[in-house]
């Protein structure tokens, strides 16, 4: 508005729009040039992450933590009495899950594969489910082809003991009986070799 309150002179009449215009020009032919570029490097950089790199993103990372594993008692799927104190002086990771929990249903594949890579180092998985049917674990692990115990938790004891809410969560439990990390989400491989593989190693 203020400019257009001024009376430039002729010779500013005339010189004014020619820059103005050639201004447009040149910062419309820069910005088209920036989308495009833009819109052709996407592509690529979606197409440069490697599958493994993706479940790196979507992996819940482990929180140290240090205190005495509670003291656990439950059923497993063949009806024994089980209890956290029966593994000690073996690495157990706790996995609390639900069947009808997808994070749960995607990392029990890779729960598995570290299970068979770790088992014969004193490692093992405890799987505890949290208040299904006994049916519905027992056709959930036998479709999964899980090979380490399955733990049934119908009154959300796990839970409890654990003070944890979230599904999937995961516990790690040293040697000595004394929880080391703590997972909330869904874990991958790479999280698993990066965290819990040292201290499998541990003596």
């Amino acid at each position: 508005m203020v400019a257009r309150s001024r009376k430039p002179s002729a010779s500013r009449k005339r010189a004014s729009p020619g820059r103005g215009n050639v201004a447009l020009i040149v910062i419309g032919a820069g910005l088209l040039l920036i989308g495009l570029a833009a819109a052709l490097a996407l592509p690529r950089q979606r197409d440069e992450v490697s599958p493994s790199a993706s479940q790196e993103e979507i992996s819940a990372v482990p929180v140290p933590v240090e205190y005495p594993a509670p003291d656990l008692s439950l059923t497993d799927l063949q009806g024994n009495p089980v209890t956290l104190a029966d593994y000690r002086g073996q690495i157990v990771l706790v996995n609390l899950w639900a069947t009808w929990c997808p994070p749960c249903r995607a990392e029990m594949p890779v729960l598995q594969s570290y299970y068979e890579a770790h088992q014969e180092e004193g490692f093992v998985i405890i799987a505890i489910n949290d208040g299904d049917p006994e049916a519905d674990v027992t056709t959930f692990a036998e479709s999964y082809g899980l090979t380490f115990p399955v733990w049934l938790d119908p009154e959300y004891r796990a839970e409890r003991s654990f003070q944890t809410m979230s599904l999937p969560s995961s516990f790690v439990i040293d040697r000595q009986g004394i929880v080391r990390l703590a997972w909330t989400g869904a874990i991958s491989r790479g999280m698993l070799e990066k965290h819990v593989t040292p201290l499998i190693g541990e003596q």
